[in-house]
């Protein structure tokens, strides 16, 4: 399973605006967990089975909420049983059929 997940205080932390802070904290537990993931300016994406994918997200979330007692959580999966590496696969099949539709040019 893939999980995508966004999650952010809904009060900033700073005069700024800014949340990287309390999102910082979230990310680190995601890296701490061992699971495969990638960050993005806008989500982070952790590969592994339902129920550790879901604990790493519960942790992260319970992170943020030391910033502020209401919190945003987006979350998107693509639950597929079978397929591991896809956090790579995924794009490598896509950066393919580019690269193929390229050399026909």
């Amino acid at each position: 399973m893939l999980l995508a997940f966004s999650v952010s205080p809904a009060t900033p932390a700073d005069a700024s605006g800014s949340v990287h802070h309390a999102v910082a904290q979230a990310v680190k537990i995601v890296r701490e967990s061992g699971l495969p993931n990638e960050t993005t300016s806008m989500f982070t994406t952790i590969e592994g089975e339902w129920d550790e994918v879901f604990a790493v997200l519960k942790k992260a979330t319970e992170a943020v909420q030391k910033f502020s007692p209401r919190v945003s959580l987006v979350v998107k999966c693509d639950i597929r049983e079978g397929f591991t590496g896809q956090l790579t696969a995924k794009v490598e099949r896509v950066e393919a059929d580019l690269a193929a539709e390229a050399e026909e040019r």
